[in-house]
């Protein structure tokens, strides 16, 4: 037990960004459905496959909110800034997330939106079929 004069114990704190955790919204790069949830015993399961809707049935608006703008800058620069290939002409720029900014705004990005809905099922979007701001 580490103290720090504070009364509390900041034992493990180093793991808390390591934790698993499920959000409304995963940015994907390939067609995987199946991910790790943490389980009420601390364990990890594989959880069933959900169910998607249809893209004719969407039912969330067309507008990237700016957290999956920003997740999506933030990935694809980290991406490119280890060599990932451009799917745009970089010009003179070579600062990874301008060039993501750059991608992003020619509708070339590669990724796809993932978006929960409240019952399990989910959509997905290409992020060059969403509008940004």
């Amino acid at each position: 037990m580490s103290d720090d004069g504070d009364g509390y114990d900041h034992e493990g704190m180093d793991n808390m960004d390591s934790d698993n955790s499920d959000g409304e919204t995963e940015i994907i790069a390939d067609d995987s459905d199946a991910y790790e949830e943490e389980n009420k015993d601390g364990g990890h399961e594989r959880r069933k496959k959900r169910e998607k809707i249809p893209d004719s049935e969407r039912i969330t608006s067309r507008f990237m909110t700016k957290y999956e703008k920003a997740r999506i800058l933030g990935s694809r620069a980290l991406q490119i800034s280890k060599n990932a290939p451009l799917m745009v002409d970089p010009g003179d720029e070579s600062d990874p997330y301008r060039l993501a900014e750059l991608e992003l705004s020619h509708k070339k990005v590669p990724f796809i939106v993932r978006r929960y809905m409240p019952d399990g099922s989910y959509e997905d979007w290409k992020a060059s079929d969403l509008y940004v701001d």
